[in-house]
């Protein structure tokens, strides 16, 4: 049966880091694989996350399921976390969560209920977007288009660009939209220009479909949580996909979730039977230890107010590191202007240099990032900051490639 199958071309992210890890250079500078670290490079355990472990452990009796929808704890912190304590969708019961593998899960969750109600769905992404949301999100038989969003003369946003063509989409259209971070940009909507989005929506009915990956590490829970509790308080039906995986740290455990705005409760109960059901369907149940883990820390005060100074502090070196690789840039490479770096939010932004001088960073100075140019700021610290820009000097100076 499997005598034809031929070899694909392996991920790029996945090939960067088999590269990074062969490479025996002590200067060497992975910027291209998206997780957090801290100035030692090290992905760090949260110290909430460890001390909610450990009394997980401690008083975990069983190993049983907790069911497809997920641990309804869980589900219910995270309602509050992205939605606030009281939102109306919450308070009018208009809200259903489903934990997913990851927010990987609950994208595929979300692309497979619309699938369901309407196979000839279009999802329209910005230009550019994630990587993965191609695989995961056509994966479920839905068409993708693009719309423009980055504008790399300036490192912000087309936003009249963007509107003019979500404008011009049909009725019921889906917009995959990133709640804040954008990845793999750092460019981020503005409040007033949410709330021009949202009037767009309104007006040509289009399905929000948002993705937060990255609550806590933009401008803080309260702030990236914004466009979502937004919409969902003024729109009859939005979609989004939560991961837990950066601001918790939570990677490998592979924790998310879903959550389904109705417009009433009795299309809130509809939709969740569709979900529990898709979801039965695709990974019967998902893993509860990251899920226990994240309740844990909300149902205990301290440990919260733990986990959000740690998270805050993520932040805070995420957003120092952009200032200063701006200045080390701008010491090194006055001819370019790298300041857009620093107007930018989260892990992640284009160095605007081309493929060939990529290539030349990874083979000449031992600088790892996607061909792109898309590096994880979060990858730099302060022993390898002057080298990084020192490095793009020399590259920026040799002759085009």
């Amino acid at each position: 049966m499997f005598e034809r199958l031929e070899s694909v071309i392996p991920d790029p992210i996945l090939g960067l880091m088999a590269a990074f890890r062969a490479d025996p250079d002590p200067r060497k500078v992975d910027l291209g694989v998206g997780v957090y670290r801290d100035d030692r490079g090290e992905t760090p355990v949260l110290e909430a996350v460890r001390r909610a472990e450990s009394a997980l452990l401690a008083r975990q009796s069983t190993k049983t399921y907790v069911g497809p929808a997920g641990n309804p704890a869980f589900n219910e912190a995270i309602e509050r976390l992205v939605l606030g304590e009281e939102h109306p969708t919450r308070l009018t019961a208009r809200v259903r969560t489903v934990q997913a593998p990851g927010g990987c899960g609950a994208l595929r969750l979300g692309a497979e209920l619309i699938r369901a109600v309407s196979p000839d769905s279009v999802v329209y992404v910005s230009t550019p977007t994630w990587a993965n949301h191609s695989p995961l999100l056509s994966g479920s038989g839905l068409k993708l288009a693009p719309y423009p969003y980055f504008d790399p003369a300036t490192g912000g946003v087309q936003f009249a660009a963007m509107t003019a063509a979500l404008a011009r989409l049909p009725a019921r259209a889906v917009v995959l939209l990133h709640a804040s971070c954008h990845n793999p940009t750092g460019a981020d909507l503005s409040p007033a220009q949410w709330r021009e989005l949202l009037e767009l929506l309104k007006r040509r009915q289009l399905l929000p479909f948002i993705d937060m990956a990255y609550q806590g590490l933009g401008e803080g829970l309260e702030a990236d949580a914004y466009g979502m509790r937004l919409f969902s308080a003024e729109l009859p039906e939005v979609l989004c996909a939560v991961s837990c995986s950066k601001n918790f740290g939570l990677y490998r455990e592979r924790t998310g979730a879903l959550q389904v705005i109705n417009e009433t409760p009795a299309a809130a109960d509809a939709a969740f039977s569709h979900l529990v059901r898709i979801a039965r369907g695709i990974w019967s149940m998902p893993p509860d230890h990251g899920a226990a883990i994240v309740h844990g820390i909300f149902a205990d005060a301290t440990l919260r107010t733990s986990w959000q100074a740690e998270v805050a502090a993520m932040r805070q070196r995420i957003q120092g590191l952009r200032h200063e690789v701006v200045k080390q840039l701008r010491q090194h490479c006055p001819q370019r202007d790298f300041g857009f770096i620093a107007t930018q939010r989260g892990m992640f932004s284009f160095l605007g240099i081309s493929a060939g001088q990529v290539r030349e960073l990874r083979e000449r100075h031992h600088v790892y990032m996607t061909d792109d140019s898309r590096m994880n700021i979060a990858g730099l610290r302060a022993q390898n900051l002057e080298y990084f820009a020192r490095a793009t000097a020399a590259v920026l100076s040799s002759p085009a490639r």
